[in-house]
């Protein structure tokens, strides 16, 4: 197993106020949007495996999921932590420590709502991070970014060419990512807001591969109705290609 998809869904979805069910569990055609990230990594025949990391209660409910959905590719299937940073650590933790797997593998680490991505996508991660060390997934800023120390006034405006959003997934070497994990529990840092900023704080120098601006994180119900809109978009360009 050397190309390894990290699945982390750890969270409740608070700002959805959704009381019924995490978000990661909200369903869209019969499928609910972990279902709908995990067969992208599923249907890529350079992924080997994937690590999964839910919130505890709902491993049983998952299990069943992938079960039925006829998920083969999860190998493990762990409980989240608290925050963001130790649920991954948790689906990195399950990898590194099964002798199967070599330290040198590549994990591409994603949100678990984060359902807008395509084959090309996971094969430019692991290209570029088998060539350069490491990939990050971006997407240009859309509108112009603002700088303020003290949240009253502008003190810089970059270049908008110059600006991207850091997205998902994010790629490198287990055993990079690992022993950084490690350290920054060590340093009693357990909040970092994903791994490509724990890299960089490291000293590490990052590449990156260009998204689609569809590559979003569902957040919030307005965020649930955009993939709602595009998901239907992509599969009207299905149906429209096969009848030609």
């Amino acid at each position: 197993m050397k190309n390894i998809a990290i699945i982390f869904a750890g969270g409740v979805g608070a700002r959805m106020k959704n009381t019924d069910k995490p978000k990661q569990f909200l369903e869209l055609d019969g499928k609910p949007i972990i279902i709908h990230t995990i067969d992208k990594f599923e249907a890529c025949g350079m992924i080997d495996a994937i690590s999964v990391a839910i919130k505890e209660e709902y491993i049983d409910y998952m299990k069943e999921l992938l079960l039925s959905f006829e998920i083969k590719k999860v190998k493990w299937l762990v409980p989240g932590g608290e925050t963001g940073q130790l649920s991954i650590f948790n689906a990195l933790n399950a990898v590194y420590k099964d002798k199967a797997v070599p330290k040198d593998a590549i994990v591409l680490i994603h949100d678990g709502v984060r359902p807008i991505i395509d084959e090309k996508l996971i094969l430019e991660n692991i290209v570029t991070a088998r060539s350069h060390g490491n990939a990050i997934t971006v997407a240009n800023a859309s509108e112009t970014i603002v700088i303020s120390r003290d949240k009253h006034q502008i003190d810089f405006l970059p270049k908008r060419e110059h600006v991207y959003y850091a997205r998902a997934p994010q790629t490198f070497f287990l055993n990079d990512i690992y022993n950084l994990h490690l350290q920054e529990m060590k340093n009693g840092n357990y909040n970092n807001i994903d791994s490509c900023s724990i890299m960089f704080k490291h000293g590490y120098t990052l590449n990156f591969v260009e998204g689609k601006s569809s590559n979003i994180k569902i957040t919030t119900y307005e965020d649930y109705y955009v993939f709602k809109a595009l998901y239907e978009l992509e599969e009207k360009r299905k149906k429209d290609e096969m009848l030609t």
